[in-house]
């Protein structure tokens, strides 16, 4: 078991991994590229190694499967994502991949099966950078591909459609890469944090709890532009002022949550000049929280705020839901199993802000995830960066809750 699951061997396969790049001097490694495909072609000879039969479905995933002592069980499924965003950091993604089959390698290496099938399954496309539709990969393994997403154009102008065509695949038979309920027992996934909590406790591993569900809002604030030397300012209808005052709010208001978050990133104030007052301005706002109902309050009282702030300055306000996207708990029977594998009393739980494959599974099977803990918490960065000490600790969690299938 020590060679397989060793840091140093974990991280040599995800340095390969990062040389696949369609940027010389970074990561960045799209849906439906050459680099996908030469990705998927290295990972499936790792799977043949650790003894598992392999194959892309109808999406591009690449697909491991090693065989149980009962065929006809519901197997369990391992796995992450391979795609990237533009200059990434290497190991978002493909941790939980690697570490997935040096788990099946070491069962392999002693001759051991579990009484159920293992599946590994490196995900095709959880980023969406190529054309902005993310965990397009998990969503055709769990039935709920969209196919309206298939008339998605990239930058270049080519649809999805025939991306999928010019790379061979048939985007008539998506359908074909859909499990059948029940044919999973349960979905494990190995990720870094991509935060800094596991690093400020001094903690290697964690276990997840949810994955934060999501809404974002475009608010649009309309003011009155004039001179900035001639309108006193008892007499302005300063739009950006509002907006300052809003985004404040929102700031204070998340940071009463527990798990919650709020983040306004982007700004556009018109008419933009050094000399005019503000007339318009248009905002966003993507709140986060582990728990549906939280999120929803906290929309409410954002909505109420920005309200509130703007009557009294004379500045109208519109704001429009732009995503959705409900909490993702995890089950409780993987996250105490994860607990036991943690061998920590009382267990380290924590929330997960980003989005993960397993938020398109749930309706397919249970899920699970651990966490590994990153430096600085830096992630969708080339800086981004787990020693070999914890990749091998994240990879012996995960060993033994799949032993725990035995």
């Amino acid at each position: 078991m020590a060679e397989e699951l060793s840091g140093a061997a974990i991280r040599q396969r995800i340095d390969a991994l990062a040389a696949i790049s369609a940027q010389a001097d970074g990561l960045t490694r799209v849906y439906l590229s050459p680099e996908h495909r030469h990705a998927n072609a290295l990972v499936s000879g790792w799977m043949r190694e650790a003894g598992m039969s392999v194959r892309v479905d109808a999406v591009g995933n690449v697909a491991g499967r090693y065989a149980g002592h009962d065929a006809a069980a519901p197997a369990l499924l391992l796995g992450s994502h391979l795609d990237s965003v533009a200059d990434a950091g290497r190991w978002d993604g493909p941790l939980g991949v690697v570490s997935a089959i040096a788990c099946v390698a070491s069962l392999h290496a002693a001759g051991r099966r579990l009484p159920c099938p293992v599946e590994v399954v490196g995900f095709a496309d959880e980023e969406g950078t190529r054309f902005g539709a993310t965990m397009l990969g998990s969503r055709g393994l769990a039935g709920t591909f969209d196919r309206a997403a298939l008339a998605i154009r990239d930058a270049q102008g080519i649809a999805m459609a025939q991306a999928m065509r010019d790379w061979g695949l048939d985007p008539d038979r998506i359908d074909d890469a859909a499990r059948p309920p029940g044919s999973h027992a349960g979905y494990l996934e190995l990720h870094i944090e991509q935060g800094p909590v596991l690093e400020q406790l001094g903690l290697a591993t964690g276990c997840v709890s949810a994955i934060a569900g999501a809404t974002r809002l475009r608010v649009t604030l309309a003011g009155e532009a004039g001179h900035a030397g001639t309108v006193p300012m008892r007499l302005r209808h300063d739009a950006l002022a509002a907006a300052a005052a809003c985004i404040l709010a929102i700031e204070g208001r998340a940071g009463e949550e527990t798990d919650a978050v709020a983040t306004v990133g982007r700004l556009d104030v018109s008419p933009g000049a050094v000399n005019v007052i503000p007339g318009g301005v248009a905002f966003t706002v993507d709140i986060r929280a582990p728990r549906d109902a939280q999120r929803h309050r906290l929309v409410t009282d954002i909505r109420r705020g920005i309200a509130t702030l703007c009557g009294p300055r004379g500045v109208g306000h519109e704001i429009a839901v732009t995503h959705e996207l409900d909490a993702t708990p995890c089950a409780p029977w993987l996250m105490a199993r994860i607990d036991d594998a943690i061998g920590r009393r009382p267990a380290t739980r924590l929330a997960s802000g980003a989005g993960h494959d397993g938020m398109a599974l749930r309706g397919l099977c249970d899920i699970g995830m651990i966490f590994v803990r990153c430096a600085g918490g830096i992630s969708h960065n080339p800086a981004e960066s787990v020693t070999d000490a914890d990749a091998e600790a994240g990879a012996r969690v995960l060993m033994r809750v799949i032993e725990s299938f035995a």
